[in-house]
């Protein structure tokens, strides 16, 4: 960017992606001290990014505006093959269990509105909150993936992985819906035992 720019600039992410995670819309922000048009910026970008980086827009926002603080909502959307694949390999967590998707979607259910997930992530600070709002948390299935979508208000370190891997165990019967319901009231370290893989996962 201060290549391209020619001057010190202060870059802000939306937010951090895990180990294997892949963002489709990774929202930043840029403070440059000269005005610059946004064409030039993504295209000027895009031919330095390595090829798996891709400045889809540019536009100029508010001074103030900041990509992490001004979000509404974040999305992750998780992907389970169900059958071996090559060519989607980097993309999928392959599992070769037989899966109940209609119980994993119940589960997946339990976890919308406010709730606690001590049992599911990392704690960056100690007294950190882990009350996070879940606007979406559902599951659908085509052809041979699994799809799990889960939007809310924000998401704390290492979230998603243990919430994937406890909805596999829900859907090859080693625990039960109300085994959900219970990591959701008191505080375990068994999610992270089951965190689905680094792969497969899209914010």
């Amino acid at each position: 960017m201060e290549e391209l720019l020619g001057e010190r600039v202060d870059v802000g992410g939306a937010g951090r992606t895990d180990a294997g995670v892949h963002a489709i819309a990774q929202v930043a922000h840029l403070r440059a001290r000269r005005n610059h048009p946004a064409k030039e910026i993504q295209y000027g970008l895009n031919d330095r990014l390595p090829s798996d980086i891709n400045i889809l827009r540019v536009e100029e926002a508010h001074p103030k505006f900041h990509a992490r603080h001004d979000a509404l909502m974040r999305y992750y959307l998780y992907q389970i093959s169900t059958r071996r694949t090559a060519f989607a390999k980097p993309f999928v967590w392959w599992i070769k269990d037989k899966l109940d998707v209609d119980l994993i979607a119940q589960a997946a259910s339990r976890f919308v509105g406010r709730r606690d997930f001590a049992s599911f992530c990392d704690r960056d600070e100690q007294n950190q909150s882990t009350i996070v709002e879940v606007y979406e948390s559902r599951v659908e299935m085509i052809g041979a993936l699994i799809l799990y979508r889960i939007g809310a208000s924000h998401f704390l370190w290492r979230m998603v992985r243990p919430v994937v891997g406890t909805l596999a165990q829900v859907g090859r019967g080693e625990i039960t819906i109300e085994d959900v319901e219970q990591l959701l009231r008191k505080h375990s370290r068994e999610p992270a035992r089951w965190s689905g893989a680094a792969i497969g996962t899209v914010p």
